[in-house]
């Protein structure tokens, strides 16, 4: 039996899940063995979380709540990852990248 996860995180970020959000959410989600894919609706329709056109595609702005599942090895932890990305502001500031 493989193994399911799934959460909702609000995007807080002023421009939401684009350009380098959506670069960050795609790579995070691609280091997991785990199927993970997103929607806006919690009836979908889901998107592939590992494909950066897709995840753009998905046009979601500040304020969205993003729904996110994963199925398969790892799944529990993809998600985690993946809503403290969201609630971290895709580590950024007002849009722009934090200094180290």
């Amino acid at each position: 039996m493989s193994a399911m996860a799934e959460a909702t995180v609000l995007i807080t970020h002023d421009v939401g899940l684009h350009a380098r959000p959506s670069v960050k959410f795609t790579k995070l989600a691609k280091s997991f063995a785990a199927e993970v894919e997103i929607a806006l609706a919690a009836n979908g329709p889901w998107f592939d979380a590992k494909s950066i056109v897709k995840v753009m595609a998905a046009k979601a702005p500040k304020g969205t709540v993003l729904h996110i599942r994963a199925n398969g090895d790892g799944a529990g932890d993809a998600i985690r990852a993946l809503v403290e990305l969201v609630q971290r502001n895709f580590d950024e500031d007002a849009g722009h990248v934090r200094s180290a």
